[in-house]
């Protein structure tokens, strides 16, 4: 234990094909860079197109007298009341999928593991489904004391229970059995999913019309209120989720490893199984379901830049935030004026992906 590295044991750095630090922190500072110009490109792309610039020059009381007319204010109101809290709720979003599913691959040692894949996802769908329909009967108390915050705590309690039944199913004397926990997975989300369908079912026209286009994931309904009700959850959680990372990478060589390596395996467990479904929760409560991304974006950035959590944690963040922000962009736009849900784009993007890991990665390994 004492020959460590920048918090990486020994033994772990081995698995993990050495430090490729200095390759990742230029992947991470590109990937900052990434998200900045999508960020912007999705703020100015739309039905009307707009200059930050000159809305910015607007805002100030800069510019000529035409900047401030009836135009400049359209502008204003389309980028700071429709564009910007879609585009934060969108990164946002975007990041918590990505970090969910880089953690829980870690904590489950597989590259298969994905809060959407083995069934938290829809454990959390259903957590906000029940608020949606039963908010006026059931969970009133909960309306009333959480108000904004009730949807993304009901779809954490969701997530939360999700993921510690699935946990609990898959472990077995302290081993982690990678086979019984996808199994489980199905069947979790398989019965979160028939519940769900029964809400369905006793929903009124109302209700039913917000479950349908929630459920489809969309980031159409972005207000500054969801972005405060989610907000706070996710950016928490993408705090504290960095500690895990000397924990993640000690246990590449097994929870009874990094034990003698000074870990505290079932706190580190613990932690990382609130984090997730902390995370998945908030996400799925504002924007809906959302694939892929938890398994699509760790995957391309172990291939980039190795699996060491240190950089692998906020690698994600980012681009899971850009490829959400893009997809939101192009789903808005390629079908305009109607709007393509996200999960279709996602869903189509990486089911092929999910596929070509199976079939190309004949021994599937974090490290």
């Amino acid at each position: 234990m004492a020959d460590q590295v920048l918090g990486v044991p020994a033994p772990a750095r081995t698995v993990l094909d050495g430090d490729r630090g200095p390759r990742a922190r230029l992947v991470i500072a590109a990937l900052a860079v990434l998200l900045l110009a999508v960020m912007a490109f999705s703020l100015t792309t739309g039905a009307i197109s707009l200059s930050v610039v000159d809305v910015v020059a607007g805002w100030l009381g800069l510019g000529t007298e035409a900047a401030a007319g009836p135009e400049a204010l359209r502008d204003r109101i389309i980028l700071g009341e429709i564009r910007l809290p879609r585009v934060v709720l969108g990164a946002l979003v975007g990041a918590s999928l990505a970090v969910s599913g880089a953690v829980m691959q870690g904590l489950f040692r597989n590259p298969l593991a994905d809060p959407g894949i083995v069934g938290v996802s829809a454990g959390a769908a259903l957590g906000a489904a029940g608020l949606i329909v039963l908010g006026g009967t059931v969970f009133s108390p909960l309306l009333a004391v959480a108000g904004i915050f009730a949807l993304p705590l009901a779809a954490f309690l969701g997530g939360l229970a999700t993921t510690l039944v699935l946990y609990r199913i898959g472990t077995r004397g302290g081993y982690t059995s990678i086979a019984t926990m996808l199994l489980a997975g199905i069947a979790l989300g398989a019965l979160s999913g028939a519940l769900t369908g029964l809400l369905v079912f006793v929903a009124n026209d109302q209700q039913l019309r917000d479950l349908t286009f929630w459920g489809l994931g969309s980031l159409a309904g972005a207000t500054w209120e969801k972005v405060l009700a989610a907000g706070p959850i996710i950016a928490v959680v993408l705090v504290v989720v960095p500690t895990m990372a000397r924990g993640l990478n000690a246990l590449v060589l097994g929870e009874a490893v990094a034990g003698h390596l000074g870990i505290r395996v079932q706190r580190l467990k613990g932690l990382a199984i609130v984090a997730v479904a902390a995370a998945t929760g908030a996400g799925v409560a504002v924007s809906g379901g959302i694939g892929f991304v938890g398994i699509v974006v760790p995957h391309l950035l172990r291939l980039t830049i190795g699996p060491d959590h240190r950089y692998l944690l906020p690698a994600c963040a980012l681009l899971g935030a850009s490829l959400l922000i893009l997809a939101d962009t192009v789903a808005r736009t390629i079908v305009a004026p109607a709007e393509l849900p996200i999960g279709i784009l996602t869903a189509i993007a990486g089911a092929p992906f999910f596929l070509w890991i199976l079939l190309k990665r004949k021994g599937l390994s974090i490290a």
